[in-house]
């Protein structure tokens, strides 16, 4: 298996002592928070897309380009690109010039999103979501594999021996589709033959495994091998030295964080941290725990890379490095062997398998 962090550049006060970083700071911390998940070892890091409060994450090629200039060999995820809202032709050259910065390492992964201010910035029709999302993602697979493309469909003007540039590193970048509830997006992803990343944040693990479910069924169903398909996890993460300290010290940062999204389509059954770590799908507690459940989840789920996201209600940026720190060295080592790994990515550095790969790009 292999693991990532990832992130939506919440800006939000510290749920304890009510300090708010500036937007400066904080996106310096996402590109340190960056470098360190590298120098740890961790395989992946993911920057998501939004574009309302509380979260910075407007515009991820920016900042994935300024991870990239940080760091040598860790795959750069978008988690998620709101492809039914964008421009295909935008998206494919924003991240072809990310791919072509970081030598190879993007991976991109689209969805139509949950967050309903898209919408109105874009001039899109929120109706028409799942049909603007098959077709700008069938516009952009084009666009990243073949050149003069000359194309017509229902959202955008036609193009005429259209070649988009730079052109990727990659040939083309993988595309993941990322579904916390759609299966329109699991058919998408295996009627295409992609990965599938599963939200895995906020809902039972059984709701996010009837949809991964699916996916390999309707994978198979489209003549697929099914040894082949693909499925990341997300997952809050807060890892302390045991289970009690790790939920006295977590439950106000969580606990906020439940109470300010309390919104259809974002609100949990888990409104604890408690119930949290005893039944829903969060990682909170010792490394033992963490493990466990990740093992557990993935016996459900049989995916192949775990991604973690430590920002929660205005976690400080000690904690969370602290919070990775615990998690390389006493989470992953548990897992990173023990588990399949069909991914075919360089080893981050400071694993154990480090030694026996190619020098990262420089």
């Amino acid at each position: 298996m292999r693991f990532g962090v990832m992130t939506l550049i919440d800006h939000t006060p510290d749920a304890r002592s009510g300090y708010l970083v500036p937007p400066a700071e904080r996106f310096r911390e996402v590109v340190q928070l960056a470098v360190l998940a590298e120098e740890l070892g961790f395989d992946a890091f993911g920057v998501g897309e939004r574009h309302g409060p509380p979260f910075l994450s407007s515009s991820p090629p920016a900042v994935l380009g300024a991870i990239a200039a940080r760091t040598h060999r860790i795959r750069l995820f978008t988690t998620v690109t709101v492809l039914s809202t964008l421009d295909p032709v935008r998206v494919a050259e924003d991240y072809a010039t990310v791919d072509q910065l970081s030598g190879g390492r993007l991976e991109l992964t689209i969805g139509k999103g949950n967050a309903p201010e898209p919408w109105a910035l874009f001039g899109r029709d929120s109706a028409e979501q799942y049909a603007l999302q098959e077709e700008n993602y069938e516009l952009l697979r084009r666009l990243w594999s073949e050149e003069q493309v000359t194309w017509s469909g229902s959202f955008r003007p036609p193009l005429t021996d259209a070649t988009t540039l730079p052109r990727p590193h990659q040939q083309p970048p993988t595309v993941w589709h990322g579904s916390a509830t759609s299966e329109r997006s699991v058919e998408l992803a295996a009627l295409w033959g992609d990965p599938l990343f599963s939200a895995n944040a906020i809902q039972p693990v059984p709701r996010y495994a009837a949809l991964i479910d699916r996916y390999r069924a309707r994978w198979e169903a489209y003549g697929h091998d099914p040894a082949a398909a693909l499925v990341g996890s997300g997952g809050t993460l807060y890892a302390a030295a045991d289970d009690r300290t790790a939920r006295r010290e977590f439950a106000p940062y969580y606990e906020s964080a439940v109470a300010a999204r309390n919104v259809p389509g974002n609100n949990t059954p888990f409104r604890t941290v408690d119930e949290a770590a005893d039944h829903g799908p969060m990682f909170i507690g010792s490394p033992d725990r963490i493990a466990g459940k990740i093992a557990e989840q993935h016996r459900a789920y049989g995916h192949a890379l775990q991604f973690f996201s430590v920002d929660t209600a205005g976690l400080p940026f000690a904690r969370r490095a602290d919070v990775l720190r615990l998690t390389a060295a006493e989470v992953l080592p548990q897992l990173r062997h023990a588990l399949p790994d069909p991914l075919d990515w360089p080893y981050a550095p400071g694993t154990e398998a480090d030694a026996a790969v190619a020098e990262p790009v420089r």
